[in-house]
């Protein structure tokens, strides 16, 4: 990704409305498409464009090897640990915004009054978030966004889709990235800092990046796997039953397998990991 000059903040909203015009195009684009050609590949209902999205898979998996995997490289050798996890905390409690916002779209008002402490006591003692300290005091950190709040809603997730650059989503997951960039406030900061975030991001996913290109017979289907169900404990609370039934997914991984002529199969620590991979890999919102 070419670094750019800062620019100013309606530059910066207008800048990701157009990209987020442009996704949500491409998107009902590549469904139109799909929907009128033979998807040979697609074994998944969830998936319907798989071949569409495999090819995405692809093509953002090369961009990583050849653009972002050599500059996290390089940054996690010259930036301390301590540094790194100091980025990691600045944004991570600026997205507590986020949190808060979607915990009262959700009627979480328990939950929304210690995401605010939280918020409150890693903005002072934290020395602006750099700190966690919250944590220390029982107030864990919370994943909550708009998609899960349009899930509470009763807005189905719909179909999969690997959109560019971005990754893994959903039909839902679309307009709920949209919403969650605009509310942090991380995204009014400049350019420049916004990449500081993605590059602190990717190089703390990179040995679980590394784990899921070599432990799983096949990285496209065990990701989607992983992602659905993640987004659906998410959407859940961790209520669902479906959320750790991993039956109907190993079985179409060991179809596959027996397909491609693979020894082994993915187990449920994988997934796991899997599954923290995913988390590291969720957009800065």
């Amino acid at each position: 990704m070419p670094i750019k000059m800062p620019i100013n903040v309606n530059s910066s909203i207008n800048i990701r409305l157009k990209v987020f015009s442009v996704i949500f195009v491409m998107a009902v684009a590549l469904a139109g498409c799909a929907t009128t050609s033979r998807v040979e590949r697609a074994t998944n209902k969830d998936d319907p464009y798989e071949n569409v999205n495999r090819a995405m898979y692809h093509f953002n998996d090369k961009l990583d090897d050849y653009l972002a995997a050599p500059v996290s490289k390089v940054y996690n050798k010259v930036t301390p640990q301590f540094a790194r996890t100091g980025v990691f905390n600045f944004f991570s409690n600026l997205k507590n915004i986020n949190v808060i916002v979607n915990d009262a779209l959700q009627a979480k008002f328990m939950q929304g009054a210690r995401d605010s402490g939280r918020f409150l006591l890693n903005s002072t003692l934290g020395l602006g978030g750099f700190v966690d300290v919250a944590t220390d005091t029982g107030l864990d950190l919370n994943v909550e966004d708009f998609d899960q709040t349009l899930a509470v809603w009763g807005v189905p997730a719909g179909s999969y889709l690997v959109l560019p650059i971005i990754g893994p989503s959903t039909m839902r997951g679309i307009p709920g990235t949209a919403f969650d960039v605009a509310a942090n406030p991380s995204t009014y900061l400049g350019m420049p800092i916004q990449l500081v975030s993605l590059l602190n991001t990717r190089a703390t996913a990179e040995g679980s990046l590394k784990f899921i290109d070599e432990a799983s017979l096949d990285p496209y289907v065990f990701t989607r796997e992983s992602f659905l169900q993640w987004r659906n404990n998410l959407a859940t609370d961790g209520k669902s039953e479906s959320s750790m039934d991993f039956g109907d997914d190993l079985d179409e991984l060991n179809s596959e397998t027996k397909q491609s002529g693979a020894k082994s199969e993915p187990t449920h620590q994988d997934i796991s990991k899997t599954k923290r991979k995913l988390e590291l890999l969720a957009p800065q919102q």
